[in-house]
């Protein structure tokens, strides 16, 4: 699979831009995406996955001298992308050699743009993790103040969180567009997107499916 820039969505305010009307038919396509299967991955080239991981502009999960980095195109309110969640988290403490990278994804409406960007702007106090597991790890989010008072209940400072969303707006804006951009070179059709590596599973795999990926990985490098 080449990596090229395709059409994207315009991420500065409110809902994630392009018409509603096609955020809703990916919403409905969402509904029937099949599961994935680690022997459907497709492979990336190698100058793609340069680009993907180079200055991801936030922190990772799992090791910091990873031999194999898992990256996942993600939504808040996608319920496969919180029912993969805990077995990412699985992988990762079973593999001390894996990281992951969490991009950003927001094409499920205005809360899940809101959601996105507020946990991107925790980063500047050091929580980005933290907020993205609370916001992965509870109910569906259907109002802004549902977002603040997750991220509050979590440990982020709001007060801190709303003068950093503001004063890094460009930079959150800019890392949203660069993920939007990044998930339709890749021709992902939906959330999650999952890349393993180099190899390429859009959709929903299994803790199995993922080890399998991993070690391929390995093999390959």
């Amino acid at each position: 699979m080449e990596f090229g820039e395709k059409g994207h969505l315009n991420m500065s305010h409110g809902v994630a831009a392009g018409s509603f009307k096609r955020v809703l038919l990916i919403a409905i396509a969402l509904a029937y995406l099949p599961p994935s299967h680690a022997q459907d991955a497709q492979q990336v080239t190698a100058a793609g996955q340069q680009s993907i991981l180079s200055k991801p502009g936030i922190e990772t999960a799992g090791a910091h001298n990873a031999d194999v980095t898992v990256v996942e195109y993600f939504d808040y309110n996608c319920p496969f992308c919180k029912k993969i969640a805990p077995t990412l988290q699985m992988l990762i403490a079973k593999d001390r050699k894996i990281a992951i990278l969490y991009k950003e994804w927001p094409i499920l409406g205005e809360v899940s743009v809101y959601a996105a960007r507020s946990a991107l702007a925790a980063q500047w106090q050091g929580k980005y993790l933290l907020a993205h597991d609370a916001l992965m790890s509870g109910p569906r989010l259907a109002k802004d103040d549902q977002v603040d008072s997750t991220l509050s209940r979590a440990g982020v400072n709001l007060d801190v969180l709303v003068k950093d969303r503001a004063r890094h707006s460009q930079e959150i804006t800019d890392l949203l567009t660069r993920n939007d951009k990044e998930a339709y070179a890749l021709g992902i059709q939906g959330t999650p997107g999952i890349l393993v590596g180099r190899l390429l599973v859009p959709g929903s795999v299994d803790l199995n499916d993922l080890q399998e990926l991993v070690a391929r990985s390995r093999r390959k490098n």
